[in-house]
């Protein structure tokens, strides 16, 4: 770890600044002068985390106000240090004591960068009557920021302003290194800020929040294997849970749930916890992909309330690279529904207006999605509210396949244009089927048909089984299974997607495009157990070759080039040489029959 010094002044006296792996917590040494009955430090000792968890929230021990006594109000403008595309953060708290803190106002900082531009920044509120702020400053040089309360009467949160210095950063993580994500100029791929390509393959730990996926260990166990195996996205739920009723013990953490009774307010200890894990997997390379909650819990809390979850989402997550995606199943209601034409109308405007929301709050414009029952422009009024699109396609083995193909390539056709990716499908291990074959073929066949990503998912860790405790039936009284999370990460499928990914990482993957003129026979909609090619003209050629007797036969090779073949076994990684190769004169060639009869990959990549 690496200590930057912050500057001492009169406005700051005790302030510490900490790098823990890359982000940076900035703490003036601002006093809580009404705090809650259990202060953030006193409740990670409560629930036994102690000074692990405090550090990976930023705090560390002697970080408090040498003068218990001292009042903010009177202090000068602060001076903060700080690093580019890290996490500073710092608190403020007012003298005034609010009965309802959380509902009765709203604190943002305003910052302006060297150039000029301004970045207006949500607070979240932390309890008792402190509000804190994260800032990720997005260039080096040096910022002025004030504060703009909805009270501007209470000078502890209204007009406070300071200066931050912000210096390069210079470590290798490439989530800080490279800039957080966007979507790319070709509108089919993602990329980070300085341009560098962003391959999402995803993971679904719908559940992950929750305490069953105990922290730290389980869940960096957990971290750990999708890290080995390529995995770039984490689809998590920020607590309020499919398959369950509001308030189910199964979808409490260490602290409890993630609101009050009745929607009254935040339970901000409930996302301390939360930031741990959201924190924790973006040191280690995994950006989450933030679902707000299911989508049925628009009606049954109101637009206002699912906007006041969402503000505080951003406020505690908008400075790590996330993808935003609004609601999981975002048009269907709730399970039990006796007003489900109703309510799935409600959720369909109702998403469309928090996603307007979401984008007017975040000051760093994350790409936006909403989970669907089956596209994500089917479950909004306005597509253009959305920057991806993304589909739920189906859990029915082989029976999955052509809605998947078939959805995706006309989604893909859609206007306007945007990155296409499945976001769920054929869990593996889900219904006794759905095995490593099925995840192979899904994942292959839809990046080869211009995927702008692929989510993979596996029975038994979306919803968090425990060998001691598993989730049981939804509302519905079915039981999607009881593999433990524990068995169900080292399910073959997850392995063999990650080898496949790092094969076509080899090459441009981002300028791929699908080719189906390119091989014969070739997949149709009679029949989808045919190859799929795709690649870039005149430097490779990728085809997936389903198990078929007769091999297939190349078209389109250009003349004159030499093309290095070989077979790639996507079940273990490893390559079987075909030789040099070229066209003949009508650019024609016939591959040999795979080694094995079963699903292969063919690689023609240019010699140099």
């Amino acid at each position: 770890m690496d200590k930057v010094a912050l500057s001492r002044s009169e406005d700051l006296t005790g302030g510490v600044l900490w790098n823990f792996d890359g982000f940076f917590h900035a703490y003036p040494a601002t006093k809580e002068k009404i705090m809650d009955p259990i202060n953030r430090r006193s409740f990670l000792g409560k629930v036994g985390i102690g000074a692990f968890a405090a550090s990976q929230l930023g705090e560390t021990q002697g970080s408090a106000d040498p003068d218990p006594n001292r009042t903010d109000s009177a202090r000068a403008t602060q001076e903060l240090y700080g690093v580019e595309r890290c996490v500073t953060e710092w608190a403020y708290s007012s003298s005034k004591a609010y009965a309802d803190p959380f509902n009765e106002v709203e604190l943002d900082v305003v910052f302006r960068d060297p150039e000029g531009q301004e970045q207006r920044v949500p607070t979240f509120w932390a309890g008792g009557q402190t509000w804190r702020v994260r800032y990720a400053p997005p260039r080096p040089g040096r910022y002025t920021y004030r504060t703009v309360s909805s009270d501007p009467g209470n000078s502890d949160l209204h007009g406070k302003t300071g200066t931050l210095e912000v210096s390069s950063y210079t470590g290798s993580k490439p989530l800080i290194k490279h800039g957080g994500i966007r979507v790319a100029t070709d509108r089919r791929h993602f990329e980070h800020e300085d341009g560098t390509p962003f391959f999402w393959l995803g993971d679904t730990w719908w559940m992950g929040l929750c305490q069953r996926l105990g922290w730290p260990d389980d869940f960096q166990t957990l971290v750990a294997d999708r890290i080995r195996k390529g995995f770039s996205v984490v689809q998590i739920v920020a607590g309020l849970y499919p398959d369950m009723p509001p308030f189910d013990p199964r979808g409490a953490n260490e602290a409890g749930y993630p609101w009050e009774a009745d929607y009254a307010r935040i339970n901000p200890h409930y996302f301390d916890m939360a930031d741990l894990r959201i924190r924790y997997l973006t040191d280690q390379g995994l950006v989450p992909c933030v679902v707000g909650c299911w989508g049925y819990f628009l009606p049954l809390m109101g637009i206002p309330k699912i906007k006041k979850h969402w503000r505080n989402l951003i406020a505690r997550w908008a400075a790590y690279p996330v993808f935003w995606c609004l609601a999981g199943e975002g048009a269907m209601p709730y399970y039990l529904s006796k007003n489900k034409a109703a309510d799935s109308a409600l959720q369909k405007r109702g998403w469309t207006e928090v996603a307007r929301y979401v984008r007017s709050v975040d000051p760093y414009h994350h790409p936006i999605t909403i989970h669907p029952s089956r596209s994500a422009m089917d479950t909004v009024e306005d597509p253009a509210v959305l920057d991806f699109d993304m589909l739920q396609t189906g859990h029915g083995d082989r029976t999955s396949i052509p809605s998947t193909i078939d959805t995706l390539t006309r989604e893909l056709q859609r206007e306007p244009r945007m990155p296409v990716l499945v976001g769920e499908v054929c869990y593996e291990g889900i219904l006794d089927e759905n095995r490593q074959e099925i995840e192979r073929f899904m994942f292959l066949t839809c990046i080869l048909s211009g995927a702008g990503g692929h989510t993979y998912g596996a029975n038994g860790i979306w919803q968090v089984n425990t060998p001691e405790h598993p989730y049981g039936p939804s509302p519905h009284g079915r039981c999607w299974g009881n593999t433990p999370w524990q068995v169900a990460y080292q399910l073959p499928g997850s392995e063999q997607i990650s080898h496949c990914k790092k094969m076509l990482m080899r090459y441009s993957w981002w300028r791929f495009e699908a080719h189906p003129e390119w091989v014969d026979p070739r997949w149709t909609p009679k029949d989808y157990m045919l190859p799929f090619a795709a690649g870039i003209p005149g430097e490779v050629c990728v085809v997936f070759i389903p198990p078929m007797w007769n091999p297939p036969k190349l078209n389109s090779l250009e003349s004159g080039t030499t093309y290095r073949a070989f077979f790639f076994d996507p079940r273990t990684g490893k390559e079987q040489t075909i030789g040099d190769v070229a066209g003949d004169a009508s650019g024609s060639w016939q591959s040999p029959i795979t080694p094995t009869f079963e699903q292969w990959l063919l690689v023609l990549e240019k010699k140099a």
